[in-house]
């Protein structure tokens, strides 16, 4: 049975860093990413990494303040979180097995966390 189990979220302040892990278990992942989805707006992609880790994607609005790395056991994926800002606030999903590689697109994700929720006051 797959499974992807999201933690690490919480409520900081802005300029605070957080890590969120996802700990994927049923099979082995290709690529993977994380998403987020602030209350009223529409899931939007943050980060996503090739299986190997050596190629990584991340939205423009977070480029050079979040960091996505895979664990050891590949079925791990963290989301290194630095210089947060209000803005960030959201719930983060995490997301394996993309059909397309390391992408985007949400829909090439087949399988997705519950998701856990991040808040950064001001």
């Amino acid at each position: 049975q797959v499974q992807l189990v999201e933690s690490g979220g919480g409520l900081v302040q802005a300029g605070d860093s957080l890590r969120l892990s996802c700990a994927a278990s049923g099979r082995t992942f290709n690529a993977m990413g994380w998403f987020r989805q602030a209350p009223g707006k529409e899931r939007e992609f943050v980060a996503a990494i090739s299986w190997s880790g050596s190629s990584t994607l991340y939205a423009d609005s977070v480029k050079g303040r979040f960091t996505i790395s895979r664990g050891n056991a590949k079925n791990t994926v963290y989301l290194q979180m630095n210089s947060l800002k209000p803005e960030d606030t959201a719930v983060y999903y995490c997301a394996a097995d993309s059909r397309l590689g390391v992408t985007r697109r949400a829909s090439a994700y087949d399988y997705w966390g519950q998701g856990t929720q991040v808040t950064v006051s001001s």
